[in-house]
Formats: structure tokens, C-alpha cells, sequence
């Protein structure tokens, strides 16, 4: 197989049924390579050593045995807003939380498939903003700029990821969470449709508006996790029919219509688009067109969806926030925004969660004319570590939509969306674009990014700085 540190998920699972390498091995390596990026890129806040190399103890006796599953030995990792048996889930904030009795079922999947967790990935306090830092386990830096953050909420799993700490993560995303990270730091990160994946212990997560999604270096890696983590419980709110999701990676597209969308949705405050993140998102438009694609510029009619979202938003921060064991400890910002979910979940919440569906109406006209939308995943850069974790709310607020005003709609929507690497911006800042559909069209949208991935050759480019390379070496 190619050097592990490289090798992504498929890889490493065909190696494993190979007898190429054992998953005692591979999980060693990925612990040593997280023990020596931990300092410099601090993706973990959970490492389950021990556990994990009993895991793959036990994986190895399987593949001895002829036992075959698709993620049979590979060493994965999670974002600590989901439960593994055993692990507290603190979701980035401080304080003492309990171990969780059971694993939630997107991990309970992901152990039915073959893995074996090796940790718990950092994320900002409720998964709320951009970034990914807090006092209760400092900053989580990004790879290809330490200096910067590798965004949020899913900033631990994309470092991790992007580093080659492990090949592949699952996140979460409830306003771009894993598609904002996945542009920062040069990932596929695949936010599917609602109800995909399943939240259980929750029956839907932040009122409906955050899933469960997947990060990889590569479309048909994040494709494969995607398919390994999904299904339902039977207490889950949304259960969407089963697809073949990975199948698509391995498909030609078509010739599809692409609306070209650059325009922010409507918020309270400003957002422009950087015209350095502009011309990545024209570039790939570009290209998209000389695959043969019929690319037009074209904007979804989302009006004032920003109604349908506040409310959901926060009231699904006061739902995590009763759960914490310390809530005085909670940053200043948390405080205020569950005291606002506590206000607008009565009546507020109920005409946003009414409003979905005329929101599909108007929204979905778009795909009477067009297959896939293309829009930038952020309006900027990653901004550097600190810029935004020192504000205040309004400041943060102000900040976050300023730099991520293209995601959140379609967590309002619960349709699928992906993130795929558009290039770098000034010294080397790694930028995404977005690739939106309408209900259940993963499969459209990973067949299409894999075309590009196989345009645009982006999984062989790694991070250039000493400590991201010296983790990868360990």
C-alpha cells in the first residue's frame, strides 16, 4: 500500500483485507502522528490510545479470520459533539461531563462498519462559530498556516484530516460546519441531507438545522465514510431513503446545468465576497465549463431566510446548553444566545420551522432551470487564530457573517451540500467552493466533485509547514 500517512480510506481498508498491514499498525502510526502534532495543531481534545489498540487487536483476529467490512481496522476519529461509549462529550466547553454509557448511533455504524475510533476531534463551545478555540482546550490551528484557524466547528476533524493525522473524520454541520473547515484546509467535506446520518441520542439536532457529515482528503474516501455512518434510528425525526452514495464517486456526472451563485444571502450585516476567493470559485466555473457542463450565473431567490433560521439556531444552543454540567463557565457569548433560544422558542420557533417548506418552494425554483448550484463555501480566507475568539458577541457576529455567509442556507433547507477545494489565496491559504443540490442529491454532487478532483488533482498537495510535515512523518 502507499505510506499509510498518505493513504486514505479505501486504500487503507483494501491493504488491511490484503494482509498488507495490520490495524495494530495503522493505529499505532496514527497515534504517534497525533501525539507529535498535538502541541503544534492541538486536533484532539479525547485520545482513546489504549482503546483503540484493542480495537485493532481485535480487528486484526477478524481479518485473520476471513472477515470482510468495508472499514474493517481503519483508524478514524470523531468530533466530541458525538457520544462513544465510554468518553465524555463536552462539545467544547469546559467543565467535568460524564462518560457517555453508549455510543450515538452515526459511531455505533461507523463500529459495525470495522473502525476503531482513536479520538475525539476539537470543536468550538456548542459548535457555534468559525472557529475552533476556548479556554476549555485552547486553539486548534490549521495545518497549512498555523497562524490561522482551520475553522469551525468541525476544526478538530478537518486538522486531523488535513495534517494525515487520520484519513478521514466525521463532523458535524449546522451552519457550515463541516463544509467552512473542509475550505480552509483543502478537504472534500460532505454535509449530506437531513436526517442522513443519524444525531441519535438527539431525535434531531438544533432544531433539525445540523447533521452529521464526513471529511476526507478525497471525494470517494469522504463518499465511503458517508455510506459506512449512515441510517437511522428508530427515535429519529428524519429518515431519509437509503442511497449508494460511494457508487457515485466512481460515475461520470452528464452534462449538468450549473447555476453560478456569488451573490450573499440577505443578512442584517454586510458580507463581500473576497475578490481573491471570487476569482478560485470563477476559475473552477471555468473549468466546470470545459468538462462541457453549461455554467450560468444565477442566484437562488432565498429572501429573508435568515427568519427561519435565528430561531432555530438558538434554540437548539439552550437545548445542548440544559445538558451542561457547569453552564456558569460557559463563554459570555453562549450565555447571551441561550438566554435569546429561550425567547424566540415558543412561538418564533414555530413559524420558523413552518416556513420550511414554502422556503423549498422558492429555493427549489432554482432546479426547475438548473441540476447544481456552485457558490463560494466562505467569502474569505481563514482568518488568524484569536481574531475572532476575543470579540464580543456582536463583534462575533458580525465577523462570522462577514467571513461565512454562503453555508448556512442550506441547513435551513436540510439539503445536501458539498465542500470541494478551489486553490489558495495569498501566502498559501487554502479556499473552498460550495456544490449545492436539492433533497437527496448527494450522489449528483459527489459524482460531479469527483470529476473535478480528477480535473483538478487536488488530494496530492499536503500541507507545506515543518510541524504539519513532521506530524505526517511520525
Amino acid at each position: 500500500m502507499a505510506s499509510d500517512r498518505t493513504a486514505g480510506v479505501a486504500e487503507s481498508a483494501r491493504a488491511l483485507a490484503a494482509g498488507e498491514v495490520t490495524s495494530r499498525a495503522l493505529v499505532e502510526r496514527a497515534l504517534a502522528r497525533i501525539e507529535a502534532a498535538q502541541p503544534s495543531l492541538n486536533a484532539f481534545r479525547i485520545v482513546r490510545a489504549e482503546a483503540a489498540l484493542a480495537e485493532a487487536d481485535t480487528a486484526d483476529r477478524e481479518l485473520a479470520a476471513g472477515v470482510r467490512r468495508p472499514l474493517l481496522g481503519v483508524p478514524l476519529a470523531v468530533k466530541d459533539d458525538t457520544d462513544v461509549a465510554g468518553e465524555p462529550t463536552a462539545f467544547g466547553c469546559p467543565g467535568a461531563f460524564p462518560p457517555a454509557a453508549e455510543d450515538g448511533e452515526a459511531v455505533r455504524r461507523l463500529r459495525a462498519a470495522g473502525a476503531v475510533i482513536v479520538g475525539k476531534t476539537n470543536t468550538c463551545e456548542l459548535g457555534q462559530w468559525p472557529f475552533t478555540e476556548g479556554p476549555a482546550f485552547g486553539a486548534t490551528r490549521n495545518p497549512w498556516h498555523p497562524e490561522h484557524t482551520p475553522g469551525g466547528s468541525s476544526g478538530g476533524s478537518a486538522a486531523a484530516v488535513a495534517a494525515g493525522l487520520v484519513p478521514a473524520a466525521l463532523g458535524s454541520d449546522g451552519a457550515g460546519s463541516v463544509r467552512i473547515p473542509a475550505g480552509w484546509t483543502h478537504l472534500v467535506g460532505i454535509k449530506p441531507q437531513r436526517g442522513r446520518i443519524s444525531t441519535w441520542p438527539r431525535p434531531e439536532s438544533f432544531q433539525g438545522i445540523t447533521v452529521n457529515g464526513t471529511l476526507a482528503r478525497t471525494v470517494a474516501d469522504a463518499a465511503l465514510l458517508l455510506d459506512a455512518a449512515s441510517g437511522n434510528h428508530a427515535g429519529d425525526l428524519h429518515r431519509p431513503a437509503p442511497l449508494d452514495v460511494a457508487a457515485a464517486a466512481g460515475r461520470d456526472p452528464g452534462r449538468l446545468r450549473i447555476a453560478l451563485s456569488l451573490k450573499p444571502p440577505f443578512t442584517a450585516v454586510p458580507a463581500r465576497l473576497d475578490p481573491r476567493v471570487r476569482a478560485r470559485v470563477l476559475a473552477l466555473a471555468e473549468r466546470l465549463a470545459t468538462l462541457g457542463h453549461t455554467v450560468e450565473e444565477a442566484e437562488p431567490r432565498y429572501g429573508r431566510i435568515g427568519l427561519a433560521f435565528l430561531p432555530r439556531a438558538t434554540a437548539g444552543l439552550a437545548e445542548w446548553a440544559s445538558e451542561v454540567p457547569s453552564p456558569e463557565l460557559l463563554d459570555r457569548r453562549t450565555r447571551d444566545a441561550v438566554r435569546l433560544g429561550r425567547l424566540l422558542g415558543g412561538a418564533p420557533l414555530r413559524a420558523a420551522r413552518r416556513a420550511e417548506a414554502a422556503l423549498h418552494r422558492r429555493v427549489g425554483a432554482l432546479f426547475a432551470s438548473y441540476d447544481v448550484v456552485l457558490a463560494p463555501t466562505t467569502a474569505t480566507p481563514p482568518p488568524r487564530i484569536g481574531t475572532l475568539a476575543r470579540m464580543s458577541g456582536w463583534d462575533t457576529d458580525r465577523a462570522m457573517i462577514a467571513a461565512c455567509p454562503y453555508a448556512w442556507p442550506w441547513n435551513v433547507l436540510g439539503w445536501p451540500g458539498v465542500n470541494v477545494p478551489a486553490g489558495f489565496v495569498g501566502e498559501g491559504l487554502p479556499v473552498g467552493a460550495q456544490l449545492l443540490g436539492p433533497a437527496h442529491s448527494e450522489p449528483l454532487l459527489v459524482s460531479l466533485a469527483a470529476q473535478l478532483e480528477a480535473d483538478q488533482g487536488w488530494a496530492g498537495r499536503w500541507p507545506p509547514h515543518p510541524r504539519a510535515a513532521d506530524a505526517r512523518a511520525a
